[in-house]
């Protein structure tokens, strides 16, 4: 893997970084150094939870086979280093979909494992790791361990969720969700201020299968928190949309030497896309990559935020004052006069945990993106990450890149038992910065 490849998708810290194959890996294990390896997929987390600058990368994304695929149960083994979009590319021919998707297919099934990912549907299905049925894991001591719920139990829900600390993830066997199209009957539903939302929510995720909303961060006064909720279902099997998602035409193919997602160009946008949405509700066929990964059509999309990179801030906080505490981050990031691009406000259902570092928990979720403009942008995340904390809510470690330890440990205080079953050899900046300044 090229090193400027092995780059977060925040692109926060350039750094010429040292991979090995995993192949290469099982030799070099013998005899490592204590936090000397850290498993990378194909960078799409945000933060550092995918860095070890002090030490070296396992290149995951060079063991990239589907194995089996039962076209009766939709039970596949795949190894970990297969994208969601080459699981779906096989999947959607015998009409089967996966019953957990992020924002982006281009994140690799053993990243979607270690980052325990959540997608539109948390009310109905949960999170991601709830479908995987079984893993096999490389130690660093040699063993490679056939990990589920009956066996090895403790170490598959400390994998599930648990960054790529446990060891490496060889094979995953997850099972996928019947569907009679996996194309999307889309409900776009304008709201005009954030009350509205808050209003409509409920119903709206007791009916749909998916929902997410889209949320103007720009407005102000009488349009505060206004937007565009877009929940769906899967289309029936009368659907005559092709299966395969169109090949990208669109990128960013250069780094442009200015955030172009700034205030100003984003009022305008927000204004244009606010403003072509209906008053009433409209129900359209779209297709599923346009639906779940919008910004996938875009390769190279996060170029857009200069060359200092982006943050990404999403944090989850309880149902009960969460109208309250979504109008403070939105004004604080406001009067920050920090532009949002990627505003999206979801509310979480209240699956059981899958993992023992659950983020995706009972509540409402808002992921808030900024361009990185030095010291305001951090004390603005600092200042988002306390608001959280006095809500009894947490901050999301699976795209951070600077929150603190005492954040880490308010959000998830049962950190230690990671801790415990972390496999020696790894490490990332992430629990560098975090879990082992808790532990000093």
């Amino acid at each position: 893997m090229k090193p400027e490849s092995l780059q977060s998708w925040g692109r926060l810290v350039s750094a010429t970084r040292r991979s090995i194959s995993p192949d290469a890996y099982e030799d070099a294990r013998l005899g490592a150094e204590p936090g000397s390896f850290l498993p990378f997929g194909n960078g799409r987390s945000y933060g550092d939870s995918c860095h070890n600058d002090a030490g070296t990368l396992i290149a995951n994304r060079a063991r990239d086979r589907i194995l089996s695929l039962d076209p009766g149960t939709g039970l596949i083994s795949c190894e970990a280093g297969v994208t969601l979009a080459e699981i779906l590319a096989r999947a959607v021919q015998s009409r089967f979909f996966l019953a957990v998707t992020p924002g982006t297919a281009f994140a690799t099934l053993g990243g979607a494992v270690a980052n325990d990912v959540h997608g539109k549907n948390h009310h109905a299905r949960g999170s991601f790791g709830k479908h995987v049925v079984s893993l096999t894991l490389l130690r660093s001591t040699g063993d490679v361990l056939t990990c589920s719920r009956q066996e090895n139990s403790d170490l598959f829900k400390a994998t599930i969720g648990g960054m790529g600390l446990t060891g490496l993830i060889v094979t995953v066997q997850l099972q996928l969700m019947k569907v009679p199209c996996a194309h999307i009957q889309q409900h776009t539903t304008r709201f005009d201020t954030l009350s509205d939302y808050f209003a409509i929510i409920d119903d709206t995720d007791a009916s749909h299968e998916y929902s997410v909303a889209w949320v103007d961060q720009l407005a102000g006064g009488k349009t505060f928190g206004r937007g565009v909720l877009l929940a769906g279902d899967h289309a029936d099997g009368s659907c005559d949309l092709p299966d395969g998602p169109r090949k990208s035409r669109l990128s960013v193919p250069f780094q442009p030497p200015f955030n172009l997602l700034n205030s100003v160009s984003l009022k305008v946008f927000n204004e244009v896309y606010f403003r072509k949405v209906p008053r009433h509700e409209t129900v359209t066929t779209v297709p599923w990559s346009s639906y779940f990964y919008p910004l996938d059509a875009i390769r190279g999309w996060n170029r857009l935020y200069g060359p200092a990179g982006l943050f990404q801030h999403q944090s989850v906080y309880p149902a009960a004052d969460a109208e309250a505490v979504t109008r403070l981050l939105l004004t604080e990031a406001k009067n920050a006069g920090h532009a949002s691009f990627l505003t999206v406000l979801k509310k979480f259902g209240d699956s059981p945990p899958a993992g023992l570092l659950l983020f995706a928990r009972p509540g409402f979720t808002l992921t808030l993106d900024f361009a990185h403009q030095g010291k305001s942008t951090l004390n603005l995340l600092n200042r988002l990450d306390d608001i959280v904390l006095d809500a009894g809510g947490a901050v999301n470690p699976y795209k951070d890149a600077r929150m603190s330890a005492r954040t880490f440990a308010a959000s998830f205080p049962n950190w230690q038992k990671l801790e415990v079953l972390r496999d020696p050899v790894m490490m990332s900046d992430f629990w560098r910065r975090t879990a082992m300044q808790l532990s000093r």
